[in-house]
């Protein structure tokens, strides 16, 4: 699994890249079935500067499966940025556990319908 980690409008420090590699790394219980071949796009930074109050922290996060045949995007602001990191990954382990919720129905539905075949032809 390949991780970037891009800053926008501040300063990538050692401690946020390190939250962001721990935070990202447990996501890797979904994708490791796709190896290297994953691709992890992480942004953090402010919206703007000149923000005093509202959501100023933004965090988005891009896994890329497959050579890009599956795509997910999350994405979260706040005016905490260790939080906005947080809801982000949240958001993104909710939707790639869906896909592979669905991958492992679809193959298991398929194994059935076989073995179906199988006692049919056998009979």
């Amino acid at each position: 699994m390949n991780i970037n980690i891009k800053a926008t409008n501040t300063e990538l420090t050692p401690a946020i890249r390190d939250y962001v590699e721990k935070k990202v790394t447990s996501l890797e219980k979904f994708i490791s079935k796709y190896g290297e071949n994953a691709q992890v796009q992480v942004e953090v930074g402010k919206t703007t500067h000149h923000h005093n109050k509202g959501d100023v922290f933004r965090a988005e996060m891009n896994v890329s499966l497959a050579g890009n045949a599956y795509q997910f995007r999350a994405e979260a602001e706040t005016i905490d940025l260790y939080a906005a990191i947080d809801m982000a990954k949240d958001e993104l382990e909710r939707e790639l556990s869906r896909f592979k919720g669905k991958r492992e129905s679809l193959y298991r539905r398929g194994a059935k319908t076989l073995k179906n075949l199988m006692k049919r032809f056998s009979e």
